[in-house]
């Protein structure tokens, strides 16, 4: 489903250049993403607008020039944005993510986390869109995995009480909101601090001195194509069918801790592990974590959404960029 627009186009021609209206195909399909700057925002965005969906981006500090500068704390910019653009879906991003950070700054969390998702679902209800909301596997405490959607939350640490908040606040005010947590994400990252995962590939590249590495705590790095599928997957079933919507569990199915991480990230690029260092005792420091979290994802599997890139496959193309001897990268790339 396509509509056709008129664009002006630069047309170069030998000694000039001019101006031309050109006949565009426009996809009928609206989706707004928040927090497009993001890891995860990047890949949703690319998912949408390569899959046939006319995409529109927003985000705050790294907006422009790709995306709308939008502060989701602005109730009238985010009005205008949703009411002019009229999406058919809003996949909601945007979130202070980091649990440490969330613990020194719990206001300007909770905001972003409670408050902006609240307003946004209004919004999205008065323009009839369907919302994503992306929660977190951290609003359980990790006790008895596997969970399933319907097991009752618990968060160990304020950033799992505000986005369980969040996800409260989503559906109070838009009943047709979908709400979909997940665990630790990975990808094409633009800096190695982006993600949980890929910040440990310095410490494994330089194998000179010994790294301490969590053996503790048992995470399921998800890569952000794979949760980009699912929202794009989940967004065109509910065209379909009206009663998509509620909580779902999205998540990758390789058990690691940090320290195993670690050691595939190393096996990935043939680089020696022995100088990594698996810590066993619960972290001392920094908000509380769950020790296992683990998302029962077969909801999402029964409906045939979900997509799953292996470990070590998803590795390697996030971290290439960043290996630091390039002659491993010129034998096996080229």
């Amino acid at each position: 489903m396509v509509g056709r627009e008129k664009e002006l186009r630069i047309r170069f021609a030998p000694g000039r250049c001019e101006l031309v209206e050109e006949d565009v195909d426009i996809p009928s399909r609206r989706v707004l993403i928040t927090g497009a700057t993001g890891l995860l925002g990047r890949a949703v965005f690319k998912e949408f607008n390569e899959n046939h969906w006319n995409t529109v981006g927003c985000g705050y500090r790294r907006a422009q020039p790709r995306f709308e500068h939008v502060n989701l704390l602005d109730s009238i910019a985010v009005h205008d944005i949703v009411h002019d653009f009229q999406p058919h879906v809003i996949v909601h991003c945007a979130a202070e993510r980091r649990p440490d950070v969330v613990e020194g700054q719990p206001d300007a969390a909770s905001q972003l986390n409670v408050s902006a998702s609240a307003n946004l679902a209004k919004e999205a209800a008065g323009v009839g869109a369907f919302l994503i909301y992306i929660s977190t596997d951290y609003v359980f405490d990790g006790t008895s995995p596997p969970y399933k959607e319907t097991d009752v939350p618990n968060p160990l640490n304020l950033y799992g009480k505000t986005k369980l908040e969040g996800e409260k606040a989503v559906l109070e005010n838009n009943e047709e909101t979908a709400v979909l947590r997940i665990p630790v994400l990975y990808g094409e990252v633009e800096r190695l601090e982006e993600s949980a995962v890929t910040v440990m590939f310095d410490k494994v590249q330089f194998s000179n001195k010994s790294a301490n590495m969590d053996h503790w705590q048992q995470r399921f790095p998800t890569n952000v194509k794979d949760v980009a599928a699912v929202c794009r997957q989940l967004a065109e079933k509910r065209m379909q069918d009206p009663s998509i919507k509620g909580t779902f569990h999205w998540s990758g199915n390789e058990q690691m801790t940090k320290y195993e991480m670690a050691c595939a990230i190393a096996d990935a690029f043939n680089l020696p592990s022995s100088h990594l260092r698996p810590i066993t005792d619960s972290p001392v420091v920094g908000a509380l974590r769950p020790r296992n979290a683990q998302l029962d994802c077969s909801k999402l599997e029964m409906l045939g959404i979900g997509q799953r890139t292996p470990f070590r496959t998803g590795i390697r193309e996030s971290l290439w960029p960043f290996l630091v001897d390039k002659r491993w990268r010129q034998t096996v790339f080229h």
